[in-house]
């Protein structure tokens, strides 16, 4: 079993890294707080645990598809970090050219909890680009030629859940005052989009500095 958990410095930089995201304003973190605003603390939480579902879905897939890859051809893994690499690249480009994705228009009343987790799983399985994200992201992590790679980015997967959720569950209760400090203050998601792309960009300069040697 303690061949699947990463070395310490993985597991802070991948910390760091799975904290940034947690609090990147996006699709997730719309339907959190809308459904926070409109139906109570209750709904928005039934949507934030439907997301994480999405995002253990997100994680089997990736693990089960990397681990088939890099049993096939080590080169085609390596080249899968080069991609991630650059994917990570246009994220913090898009992330500075265009700003945040977050939206809080009035969501539609709903009477449901359930309803409310099913539009958390769908609006995170249906995202595409959160499958390219755990794709591309999760073997930065690991190495081509370790044994327990596949162990390894399954642990940080469902670390990134265990890690975000009490996160995005403090956004949910502080929705009220968070909402209103967005609306009235949109440089403070600027300013999230630029730590974003900041530490992203870092991350893929260092991952092709890592690949060249």
């Amino acid at each position: 079993m303690l061949d699947a958990i990463p070395s310490l410095p993985v597991i802070a930089t991948f910390s760091l890294a799975g904290i940034i995201l947690a609090i990147t304003p996006g699709p997730d973190m719309t339907l959190f707080l809308s459904r926070t605003l409109t139906n109570g603390r209750a709904s928005g939480i039934a949507s934030v645990l439907g997301a994480n579902v999405g995002c253990l879905v997100h994680t089997m897939l990736a693990v089960l598809g990397i681990s088939a890859l890099l049993a096939a051809s080590p080169t085609g893994f390596w080249l899968l970090k080069i991609i991630g690499a650059a994917y990570l690249v246009w994220l913090a480009v898009q992330a500075i050219l265009h700003g945040s994705s977050l939206s809080l228009e009035p969501a539609e009343k709903s009477g449901s909890l359930w309803k409310d987790f099913a539009m958390g799983v769908g609006i995170n399985i249906l995202n595409p680009k959160v499958a390219i994200f755990f794709i591309t992201f999760l073997p930065q992590f690991v190495s081509a030629d370790d044994p327990a790679a596949w162990k390894k980015m399954l642990f940080l997967g469902v670390y990134f859940v265990a890690l975000s959720l009490p996160l995005v569950v403090a956004m949910v209760f502080a929705a009220d005052g968070l909402a209103h400090t967005l609306r009235q203050n949109p440089r403070v998601t600027r300013v999230i989009d630029y730590v974003f792309a900041t530490i992203f960009a870092t991350f893929a300069v260092k991952i092709l500095l890592t690949e060249g040697r």
